[in-house]
């Protein structure tokens, strides 16, 4: 098939046709004849010819650059083949370089893209000229191609060069970047942008490779970056005003936008070179701010003309300056510079009010937040990824209380009897648009609450004067706000703030704005951001307000917000949701009643209809569902059952293999019910309405996150009320409620995908903790199935699934366990041998407190019991290091080369080691709480080494302070090893009450150190010699600490 001129401009000018059959025609042809090996000399004869049409060519480039992609070099991502012919490639890398330098920009960026890939595949090896081309295109005089190379030498730079070839580059790129930087008269300042934006690529990749040529990079930057500091010191100085006023374009707004990026990417690997000049950048700001602001009044806040727009598609409006200011203040800021600067003169008052007047609400944000709830909430939402000059600044005034606390509080307080003054003097004016300040200042002053309230309270306990009074405020200026309907901005600022302070108002005033709140919320004709607002302000006071407060008017803050349910979408709704949340919890729920749950549940499984994929809507959903069950007061629970749960089981039935996700959150609203239901139980016929489906969706999904979720569902069901599920019988097969659990875990056992995790191991353990005699005829059958699947799991979590419930029949029925495994195999293989190995192999990534625990004990009592079967386990010992292996990275391919080698010790020495590191680990570990110097030893233990180093000195550096507290911070969740807290928040409620998770481990396991050294149990004393030296002195110090503890 040939692929000629003529052929392929037919093809391309009907694709261009507005006859979809026509261009869907040609769009096919253009596909058939790329494959041709002529084809891409064809487009780039079409491209160069300047006669054609610009759409033409326009399309002649796009196809081109899939041809490329396509068609160039199996080095490419996206190529498919087959390669281009050799010869064939010169001319065309000759034509899209060409094009570099084209009249028309759009073929000048098309051809850079083209240009771009073919570097990628033939740079240096069969294009070895190409970067001494672009350098000679770059020093042209032609400002056509100037912007063609700088396009390409962008992507170059970022994607091609090596560390070894950036350095001699950038040394001869940057000092023409800054030549055409410095030549107003025969290059654009939109070219003159684009060559400060090339040269932020430089200063971003020189960054890159700083670690592995620090010295060089380190010349690089003194060399290059001064002369452009000065360039860009001298542009800054030039009256920003000449390139808004009087001309047709902002295209000299570009040119600032970029120096700022520039600086901006310098400070963090060359900062000692800028700081020499942050006073002046920092004052150059300032005056940017200053003197564009009334352009910004008149283009963006008052919206009285439309912005000029560019003459190329380059960012010139005021909004992308004022970040790229903004953003490199705020850098300055939190990097501690500038502090002269900030606190010299007039600077702290007059950049904390251009914030404030940056940041006010525009005619278009106003029209547009007046009908999109979803955009007003939007923009203050912690989560937003969109840009506004709002969030740039409340960021950067949160920076520069952060940094200087002491200099920008003051200037608040300042700034706002200023404003305030001033509002109140504009309102009295008649000026309509007065209250922009004032809902740009409260919601500044309110974004940083936190933060003032914290400064306030250090400020007074110093005995200091109260630097922000923010108490007059509230008592003053907010109240007068809360009925201006026709300021509805202003008006749910107010709400907003006054919630944003709750920690400092009095009880009475507190009341006051709450009831204020809710009347608002129950007014039918509130516009959406008095509505909005409202609901944030109530979401802060029920978070903050106490109970007592809160529950008369509980039940009307539910009653008004509940509709809204139905009727938000998006950020909106994720607000209801996060207020409907905290207001349920309110008093534990006391003042619910059934009705009113139910109309809640109604919506809430509404919401969760129309948004069965969104895990974070569902989150919330499980969260309300549960507080709503939770609910004390009477007939709520059962209400709240028989309302969604015959709902949630019909969404589990209807579920297919393509929708999974249906069940797996209908699964997990039901635990929530279960979560909330009260000690009594579930209910009746809660089990039987609820297991037929579950169980039918257990055995046949095989979505990891339903199994997981029907995994956490059985547990709950039978931490909640096994006796129900005992007595129920699956009616189609006639299995036992039991039988249908084991049935489960059966088949989770043995799936390849572990999907189970850890959860298949506690609803194991439940079952063992619950089920009593009942498990008893089964239980060797479900032992046999745990050991059989240890030699080939994969994953540490379900690893630890598989153990943990051998670690809890040990420790209560330790003897009896251990008889059964010493008469049963594993494919010939002793299964006591299976579970010592794979214990002692992966105990130190189990995870839970209770866990870790049981683990624990289970071990300790594995030791004691001195069963010969046990003493005989060869088990891994500790890591054998190479000396070729020490103070080395050990990467991928070295690890192939040096794969990680263990010795091999008797299991009762390795219970030693893991019960060893349990105490170290924790809060009060011996070798960090139990100096040994103090310690007399006094247990005939004499040929014990008496010289090893104290805690102290076993780390130098570190003092007997540092390592304590290294020790808390290694105790699980950073807690000492028995503190409550310390217990994970993930585990279930019975097994944080369980004594195992109450007792005392320090002492179980100092005690368990004394008996044995002091009867030698199981040859403690041969045991202890196959230690290593600092683990003898750990076993030193807890014998002799438990042996004064014993004697005092």
């Amino acid at each position: 098939m040939s692929a000629s001129v003529e052929e392929l401009q037919q093809c391309l000018q009907s694709a261009l046709s507005s006859d979809p059959n026509i261009r869907m025609r040609a769009e096919l042809r253009t596909s058939q004849l790329l494959a041709a090996p002529e084809a891409g000399s064809s487009l780039s004869q079409l491209i160069s010819n300047q006669n054609w049409q610009l759409s033409l060519r326009q399309m002649a480039c796009i196809m081109l650059r899939r041809f490329v992609n396509e068609r160039w070099s199996p080095a490419l991502p996206r190529f498919k083949g087959p390669v281009v012919p050799f010869e064939e490639k010169p001319p065309i890398r000759a034509a899209v370089f060409q094009g570099l330098s084209d009249p028309e920009s759009k073929i000048r960026s098309l051809c850079a893209q083209a240009l771009t890939v073919i570097a990628n595949s033939d740079w240096p090896d069969e294009w070895p000229d190409l970067l001494d081309s672009l350098m000679t295109l770059l020093s042209s005089n032609s400002p056509l191609s100037v912007h063609g190379a700088m396009q390409v030498l962008q992507e170059f730079i970022k994607a091609d060069l090596t560390e070894n070839q950036i350095l001699p580059v950038l040394q001869q790129l940057v000092p023409i970047l800054l030549n055409i930087l410095g030549s107003p008269d025969q290059h654009s300042v939109l070219t003159r942008a684009r060559a400060v934006s090339v040269f932020r690529t430089c200063i971003e990749t020189l960054f890159m490779v700083k670690q592995t040529h620090p010295q060089a990079v380190k010349q690089a930057g003194a060399t290059i970056i001064p002369p452009w500091l000065d360039a860009f010191k001298y542009l800054m100085n030039i009256d920003p005003r000449q390139d808004v006023e009087n001309t047709p374009n902002w295209d000299g707004i570009a040119l600032r936008i970029q120096i700022y990026k520039a600086l901006d990417a310098i400070y963090v690997p060359f900062k000692r070179l800028l700081e020499p000049h942050i006073d002046d950048i920092l004052t150059f700001s300032l005056n940017h701010l200053t003197v564009l602001y009334p352009t910004f009044v008149h283009y963006y806040l008052m919206g009285e003309d439309a912005v000029p727009p560019p003459s190329e598609n380059e960012a010139t409006d005021l909004p992308n300056l004022f970040s790229a200011m903004i953003d490199l203040i705020s850098l300055i800021a939190r990097n501690g510079k500038g502090v002269a600067w900030f606190s010299a003169g007039d600077n702290a008052r007059s950049l904390t009010v251009s914030v404030f007047n940056w940041i006010q609400i525009t005619k278009e944000d106003e029209d547009e937040w007046s009908t999109n709830a979803n955009a007003f909430v939007a923009q203050e939402s912690e989560d937003t990824l969109s840009f506004s000059v709002r969030v740039a600044g409340l960021d950067t005034l949160a920076a520069l209380l952060e940094a200087h606390p002491s200099t920008f509080m003051p200037t608040i307080q300042l700034v706002i009897q200023q404003i305030t003054t001033q509002t109140n003097e504009a309102r009295n004016a008649g000026n309509l648009d007065w209250w922009r300040p004032l809902e740009a200042i409260l919601a500044a002053v309110g974004s940083q609450a936190e933060a003032i309230l914290d400064w306030i309270d250090d400020e007074v306990m110093a005995g200091r004067p109260n630097p922000v009074d923010i108490e007059l405020l509230l008592s003053t200026v907010v109240p007068n706000l809360l009925s201006l309907s026709d300021c509805p901005f202003l008006q749910g600022r107010a709400f907003v703030f006054a919630s944003q302070y709750t920690k400092i108002l009095p009880a009475e005033m507190a009341g006051q704005y709450l009831h204020a709140t809710v009347q608002v919320l129950e007014a039918s004709d509130a516009s959406i951001p008095i509505k909005v607002s409202a609901i944030r302000a109530v979401h802060n006071f029920c978070k903050a307000i106490d109970d007592a407060l809160l529950e008369p008017v509980a039940p009307r803050i539910c009653q008004a917000i509940g509709p809204f349910l139905s009727l938000t979408t998006d950020y909106t709704l994720q607000l209801v949701l996060d207020a409907l949340s905290v207001i349920v919890e309110i008093d534990g729920g006391k003042w619910m009643t059934p009705d009113l749950a139910g109309l809640l549940v109604h919506s809430v499984l509404d919401v969760w209809v129309k948004h069965h994929k969104d895990p974070l809507f569902i989150s919330l959903l499980t969260d309300i569902l549960a507080s709503l069950a939770g609910s004390s007061a009477p007939g709520v629970y059962e209400h709240v059952v028989k309302e969604s749960l015959p709902m949630l089981c019909a969404a589990i039935k209807r579920s297919t293999a393509e929708e999974p996700w249906i069940a797996g959150a209908a699964i997990d609203l039901m635990s929530s019910l279960m979560r909330g239901a009260p000690q009594a139980g579930l209910g009746s016929g809660f089990v039987a309405l609820c297991a037929p489906d579950l169980f039918q969706t257990m055995q046949t999904v095989e979505d990891r996150e339903v199994i997981q979720n029907g995994t956490t569902c059985l547990t709950l069901i039978i931490r909640k009320d096994y006796p129900q599920l005992q007595s129920w019988v699956d009616p189609a097969t006639g299995r036992s409620g039991l039988d249908c659990v084991l049935a489960v875990i059966a088949k989770q056992l043995k799936a390849q995908d572990e999907a189970g995790g850890l959860v298949i191991g506690d609803l194991v353990v439940h079952l063992l903790r619950y089920a009593g005699e009942a498990i008893l005829p089964v239980l060797p059958e479900l032992l046999q199935a745990l050991i059989s699947r240890m030699p080939t799991a994969k994953t540490a979590t379900f690893i630890q699934s598989l153990i943990i419930p051998f670690a809890f029949l040990l420790h209560n029925q330790r003897d009896a366990v251990l008889t059964h495994l010493e008469s049963i195999n594993v494919d010939s293989r002793p299964a006591l041998d299976i579970l010592v190995q794979t214990w002692c192999e992966n105990e130190e990534t189990f995870q839970g407190f209770w866990a870790q625990r049981i683990s624990t004990l289970a071990l300790s009592s594995l030791y004691v019991s001195e069963r010969p079967s046990l003493q005989k386990i060869m088990v891994k010992g500790d890591l054998i290091i190479e000396p070729e292996a020490r103070n080395v990275i050990m990467t991928r391919a070295r690890r192939k080369q040096m794969p990680m080698q263990f010795t091999y010790i008797h299991f009762p020495v390795k219970a030693l080691k893991l019960l060893l590191r349990e105490l170290r680990l924790g809060g009060e570990a011996a070798s960090s709480r139990i100096d040994p110097a103090d310690v007399e030893s006094d247990d005939g233990d004499g040929d014990w080494q008496d010289d090893e180093p104290t805690g102290a000195d076993r780390i130098p550096g570190v003092n007997e302070e540092q390592m304590a507290w290294l020790s808390d911070y290694l105790a699980p969740n950073g807690k000492p090893f028995d503190d409550d807290e310390a217990m994970s928040s993930g585990e279930d409620e019975d097994l944080r009450n369980d004594p195992v998770s109450q007792m005392d481990m320090r002492a179980h396991l100092l005690a368990f150190f004394r008996e044995c050294a002091a009867r030698n149990t199981n040859n403690f004393a041969a045991a202890v010699e196959q230690l290593t030296a600092d683990e003898v002195m750990v076993v030193r110090e807890a014998v002799n600490q438990a042996q004064q503890a014993t004697s005092t």
